[in-house]
Protein backbone atom coordinates (compact mmCIF):
# COMPACT_ATOMS: atom_id res chain seq x y z
CA UNK A 1 0.00 0.00 0.00
CA UNK A 2 1.13 3.56 -0.77
CA UNK A 3 1.21 5.90 1.66
CA UNK A 4 -0.21 9.34 0.95
CA UNK A 5 -0.40 12.46 2.12
CA UNK A 6 -3.68 13.93 0.30
CA UNK A 7 -2.53 17.75 0.74
CA UNK A 8 0.48 17.01 -1.09
CA UNK A 9 -0.83 15.07 -4.02
CA UNK A 10 -1.75 18.30 -5.97
CA UNK A 11 1.00 17.73 -9.23
CA UNK A 12 2.29 14.81 -8.38
CA UNK A 13 3.01 11.94 -11.11
CA UNK A 14 1.77 8.32 -11.26
CA UNK A 15 1.95 5.88 -13.29
CA UNK A 16 -1.22 2.65 -14.15
CA UNK A 17 -0.21 -0.95 -13.70
CA UNK A 18 -2.86 -2.07 -15.95
CA UNK A 19 -2.75 1.03 -18.81
CA UNK A 20 -6.13 1.36 -20.46
CA UNK A 21 -6.16 3.19 -24.16
CA UNK A 22 -2.26 3.69 -23.67
CA UNK A 23 -2.91 5.94 -20.73
CA UNK A 24 -0.63 4.44 -18.37
CA UNK A 25 0.93 8.32 -17.17
CA UNK A 26 -1.26 10.57 -15.31
CA UNK A 27 -0.45 13.62 -13.10
CA UNK A 28 -3.17 15.23 -10.47
CA UNK A 29 -4.21 18.40 -11.79
CA UNK A 30 -6.74 19.35 -9.00
CA UNK A 31 -7.90 18.53 -5.39
CA UNK A 32 -11.47 18.55 -4.72
CA UNK A 33 -12.56 19.31 -0.91
CA UNK A 34 -15.26 18.85 1.08
CA UNK A 35 -16.56 21.54 3.46
CA UNK A 36 -14.27 21.07 6.05
CA UNK A 37 -11.29 21.32 3.66
CA UNK A 38 -10.66 17.93 3.45
CA UNK A 39 -9.72 16.27 0.31
CA UNK A 40 -11.90 14.10 -0.48
CA UNK A 41 -11.47 13.52 -4.45
CA UNK A 42 -8.68 13.72 -6.73
CA UNK A 43 -8.55 15.03 -10.64
CA UNK A 44 -6.07 13.15 -13.33
CA UNK A 45 -5.41 13.92 -16.30
CA UNK A 46 -3.53 11.32 -18.69
CA UNK A 47 -0.28 13.02 -20.01
CA UNK A 48 -0.90 11.24 -23.57
CA UNK A 49 -3.93 12.84 -24.45
CA UNK A 50 -5.18 15.31 -21.65
CA UNK A 51 -8.19 13.15 -20.73
CA UNK A 52 -9.03 13.81 -17.20
CA UNK A 53 -10.74 11.14 -14.69
CA UNK A 54 -12.00 12.05 -10.88
CA UNK A 55 -12.04 9.88 -8.24
CA UNK A 56 -11.37 9.15 -4.57
CA UNK A 57 -7.91 9.39 -3.93
CA UNK A 58 -7.52 6.56 -1.77
CA UNK A 59 -7.51 4.36 -5.11
CA UNK A 60 -4.09 6.00 -5.36
CA UNK A 61 -2.94 4.32 -2.28
CA UNK A 62 -3.26 0.61 -4.28
CA UNK A 63 0.55 -0.81 -5.29
CA UNK A 64 -1.58 -3.28 -7.55
CA UNK A 65 -3.05 -0.21 -10.06
CA UNK A 66 -0.29 2.83 -8.85
CA UNK A 67 2.80 3.60 -8.52
CA UNK A 68 4.38 7.11 -7.66
CA UNK A 69 5.89 8.50 -10.34
CA UNK A 70 6.39 7.64 -13.93
CA UNK A 71 8.19 4.34 -14.49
Amino acid sequence: MNKINPNKLLLSKWTCTSPQQKEKHFIVTQLIRNEEDTVIECVLEAVINKKQYIFPWQKLTSREDWQHGWK
